[in-house]
């Protein structure tokens, strides 16, 4: 069996062999050649850079052949040390430094972890404090390795505690002393490392007495191996404490003690969920690697971004790196000499996967020994090919727009694509916090006619939801760009500013009034109707204004009124309008209904002839149960002009424990 210590030395040299050769591409060895000779002689980098590649074409060389020479020469002459940088500093900043003395403490040595060590005798004999100290007397002083121990676990994220043993006077253990914990510890009783330090176990845990984790911790005193114990209950009497809380312990043999981790699983589960629900919602997924341990672990995100299965488990490194496109290998080398000088890695790169290209962005960072040399290395990867595509989309857009701006023919056409790419539209229903939204956009039949239609539904940061749709008038690139406007506006100032439905439809109205600084002189004002509700799962509560916009639909069981109409005039009518609100509540099975004109304005007909079909179609969804009321609804309705875009949004709240 390999010998872990070797085998993190391995690895190691494995990692500082592949740093080393990213160290040594040609142009890394070109730049650091030209920041070293900028150094020694004053000038600046482009100037040394400048001078070697003509240095190079003068000797008729590769010019990172000479970049290394120059390299290696410089790096031999003899360091000026400390005082010649303290004097070129002063130098470069006289009236910005002060003398000042400098210690340079030596690197603390690493702890000895070898199970074969003989434990510390700390019998405590009566009258003694902690691990045998007398009352009143000094504490002795602590061996090394206790020390050395106390420096890594305050290096440390997680919970770890160093635990001594008590002998008495027949060499059993009697009891154990906490020795050192890590600065994020904090027990079941909310009591922090300090408030622990020097106690005694069954002082302070005394249902661990006699139980199964104090059982590990004297068999690994006794045969050296480390264990995992769990889940076990913890019971404990005190009052900031569940009655019983289910544990998992995992014991190692440290010097003379044991260091213990353990994990709550009611915490755990929480975690976890929270965790997965981050990478689904962000597209991101986590690695990480024990250089000690010579173990690589992924989280489901990561596998689902490379399209893996969890069963093969982690893609080998070498494999990883393979995958990513020629042309982004010199963005990962950087990475790689980044990291190898010990900063915190941060690049976005293209990989191959299943036949498609995936834009990844990744954020590596590692735990490092005191001579910082990688222990852990922690990696998030997010899939962000949506965001470049869209990027990338929107300045195609944007090109052929000025390209083809006097052609109107072009102009809905990339009116159209703008549209698609600032309204994208959801095929399935979208879940958010207690409310389960939908949403259909029924097209003008005249393709040219492009409109200003939009929606909203997105969590408004503090547990709420925010759900809108609104028109802009008119037709073409106009209202196409005033309707991106709006939506994102509204976007921003729902996470920034304010989450009041009136406060929003203002703020909006002075944008729309204000105009687009960007584009042509301002001629015929650009308005907008829009409808903004603010929903609470807490309480059901639900709390809308409206900007000249027809109001929301509620269906409850097979009846369908309309909601009241809060007073309010069209966006960029006036530049001081002010809006109202007014509210209600969601109960289960409600159904909520928000929609532009085009789904019952007709030129031929009059308004209520243009609801009737809606509300019939409402009153059926809502009249029985039905397992996909949203989607039957959204499926049935139709607009009533033909010559205008109608966009929809329908919401109904969440059963108790309903998921999709």
């Amino acid at each position: 069996m390999m010998d872990p210590l070797e085998g993190y030395r391995g690895r190691l040299a494995d990692l500082d062999a592949r740093l080393a050769r990213a160290r040594s591409h040609p142009e890394v060895l070109l730049a650091r050649a030209s920041g070293l000779l900028a150094g020694r002689t004053g000038c600046r980098v482009g100037e040394a850079h400048a001078y070697l590649v003509r240095l190079a074409a003068e000797r008729r060389r590769p010019v990172h052949e000479l970049a290394a020479e120059v390299l290696a020469a410089l790096e031999r002459l003899p360091p000026r040390g400390e005082a010649g940088l303290a004097a070129t500093v002063e130098a470069a900043l006289p009236s910005r430094l002060s003398p000042a003395r400098h210690a340079t403490l030596p690197p603390a040595p690493p702890p000895t972890l070898s199970p074969a060590l003989p434990p510390t005798p700390l019998a405590a004999p009566p009258g003694t404090g902690p691990a045998g100290q007398a009352a009143g007397e000094p504490a002795p002083p602590r061996p090394a390795w206790i020390e050395a121990v106390r420096q890594v676990l305050d290096a440390l994220p997680e919970r770890h505690i160093l635990i001594l043993p008590e002998y008495d006077v027949t060499g059993q253990v009697a009891d154990y002393v906490i020795a050192a914990a890590a600065p994020s510890v904090v027990d079941l009783s909310g009591r922090g490392g300090a408030e622990i330090l020097g106690r005694r176990m069954s002082e302070i845990y005394p249902s661990v007495v006699g139980g199964p984790i104090w059982d590990a911790w004297r068999e690994t005193l006794r045969d050296g191996r480390p264990r995992e114990v769990g889940p076990v209950p913890y019971v404990s009497s005190a009052d900031r404490v569940p009655a019983e809380v289910l544990l998992t312990v995992k014991v190692w043999p440290v010097g003379g003690g044991l260091l213990q981790s353990w994990v709550r699983h009611d915490e755990e589960t929480r975690l976890a969920e929270r965790i997965a629900q981050t990478e689904r919602l962000g597209n991101m997924g986590w690695a990480e690697w024990d250089l000690v341990a010579g173990q690589t672990r992924w989280s489901a995100g990561l596998y689902q971004i490379y399209e893996r299965d969890p069963a093969a488990g982690p893609l080998p490194r070498e494999e990883s790196e393979a995958l990513v496109l020629p042309e982004d290998l010199p963005v990962r080398r950087e990475a790689a000499e980044a990291f190898g000088r010990g900063e915190a890695v941060d690049a976005t790169f293209r990989i191959g996967v299943a036949g498609r290209v995936k834009h990844v962005r990744m954020v590596v960072d590692a735990v490092r020994d005191a001579a910082g040399a990688p222990v852990k290395v922690y990696g998030i990867l997010q899939d962000v090919t949506a965001r470049e595509t869209s990027r990338l989309r929107l300045t195609e857009v944007e090109e052929q727009l000025r390209e083809h701006q006097r052609i109107l023919a072009a102009e809905h056409e990339l009116a159209g694509r703008l549209q698609q790419i600032v309204l994208p539209m959801p095929s399935e229903p979208i879940d958010l916090p207690g409310l389960r939204v939908a949403v259909r956009y029924l097209p003008a039949e005249q393709a040219s006619r492009v409109g200003g239609d939009w929606y909203h539904a997105a969590p408004a940061g503090d547990g709420a939801v925010l759900l809108a749709v609104g028109d802009v008038a008119g037709h073409g690139i106009e209202a196409a760009a005033a309707m991106a406007r709006l939506r994102h506006a509204l976007a921003a100032l729902s996470v920034t500013t304010t989450r009041d439905p009136a406060r929003l439809l203002a703020a909006l109205n002075r944008l729309l009034f204000a105009g687009d600084p960007t584009g042509p002189p301002r001629g015929v004002p650009v308005t907008a109707t829009a409808v903004v509700a603010r929903y609470e799962p807490a309480t059901g509560r639900l709390v809308w204004a409206r900007a000249g916009h027809p109001p929301p639909l509620l269906a409850r069981a097979g009846r369908t009124v309309e909601l009241d109409r809060p007073g309010g005039p069209l966006l960029g009518a006036f530049p001081d309008a002010r809006y109202a609100t007014t509210s209600t509540r969601l109960r289960q099975g409600d159904v909520l209904l928000l929609y532009t004109d085009g789904l019952v304005e007709h030129r031929r007909r009059n308004l209520d002839e243009g609801l009737a079909p809606v509300l019939a179609v409402l009153d059926r969804i809502t009249a029985e149960p039905a397992p996909h009321p949203l989607a039957d609804l959204l499926r049935q309705l139709r607009h009533a002009n033909p010559d205008d875009d109608t966009c929809i949004l329908a919401a109904r709240p969440l059963l108790p424990g309903e998921a999709r």
